[in-house]
């Protein structure tokens, strides 16, 4: 993973919420010269996702620690298998312990769960994907945790892609004025993705008739609409699925013939692994 100076920003920001003005419990019962080992195990079967972020969390801490990713992101494993190995000053290692582990038991999270969504749709050609239901100043790290369960990233955020909902079109109403926006998103933004959200079948034959418009979002609907809406606008358009998929029914989503299958849950209810640190100690 390339780390930007703001990814730098945030682990830092992390380590300094939990650190404060220092760690008490290591200063007063390790040694400044001990030396240790230490080895991050996976607790229970997950998909790997954050070894790097975890990684740069101690290195950021103690650049002088030696540290290792045993198991790199989208690899899946065992509980009892070691993701993360680190070797240098325990006091370091301990310190820098809880940021590390969060940010690795709620990332394989994520990237567990994709994984479990992927499985469950099934070798229907539906791409499983996240949303912006994101941890706020998490997303990068999020969205590649989705991308190590198999998965693939929607919009990034509100700049990259247009996305028109339902309160857009409530705000301008009629098909005149979305077409004059969509042409006018064309002439100004080219190459620019244009989604458009549509809560029913009818919506769905009215934006089939619009020009520009490369996805259409079917929010809401009943698999027999979806099929139905797939059947309607195949080969003019793509087809993404959203609203109430659970791992019950993404199979029969994705067996409706849509494209994608985007789903919140991925980063806003992804359970977390567990994961802990195994310290050894290493003679001087």
């Amino acid at each position: 993973m390339n780390f930007s100076d703001e990814d730098f920003h945030l682990i830092d920001l992390a380590l300094r919420e939990d650190i404060g003005s220092g760690d008490i419990t290591t200063d007063y019962f390790i040694s400044e010269n001990d030396q240790a080992s230490a080895r991050i195990l996976a607790q229970e079967r997950a998909v790997v996702a954050g070894t790097e972020v975890a990684a740069a969390v101690f290195r950021r801490l103690d650049p002088d620690l030696r540290v290792e990713v045993v198991q790199k992101d989208g690899a899946i494993v065992a509980g009892g298998t070691a993701v993360l190995e680190a070797r240098g000053r325990a006091r370091s290692i301990l310190t820098a312990e809880r940021v590390a582990l969060n940010f690795l038991q709620r990332l394989s999270g994520i990237a567990t769960l994709t994984h479990q969504f992927v499985e469950a749709a099934g070798n229907n050609g539906a791409k499983i994907l996240d949303t912006r239901k994101t941890t706020p100043g998490l997303r990068k790290f999020e969205k590649a945790a989705v991308v190590a369960g198999g998965g693939g990233n929607h919009r990034f955020g509100l700049y990259d892609m247009v996305l028109v909902k339902d309160n857009h079109l409530l705000m301008r109403a009629g098909l005149a004025n979305l077409t004059a926006a969509i042409e006018r998103v064309r002439r100004e933004r080219p190459g620019m993705r244009i989604e458009v959200e549509a809560d029913n079948l009818d919506q769905v034959r009215a934006f089939l008739e619009i020009d520009g418009i490369e996805v259409i979002l079917l929010d809401n609907m009943r698999a027999a609409e979806m099929r139905e809406a797939v059947a309607i606008g195949k080969g003019k358009v793509k087809f993404e699925a959203s609203g109430g998929i659970n791992l019950k029914n993404v199979r029969q989503i994705a067996a409706s013939g849509v494209d994608f299958v985007s789903i919140g849950a991925l980063t806003h209810s992804a359970p977390a692994i567990d994961f802990s640190l195994e310290l050894t100690h290493v003679a001087a």
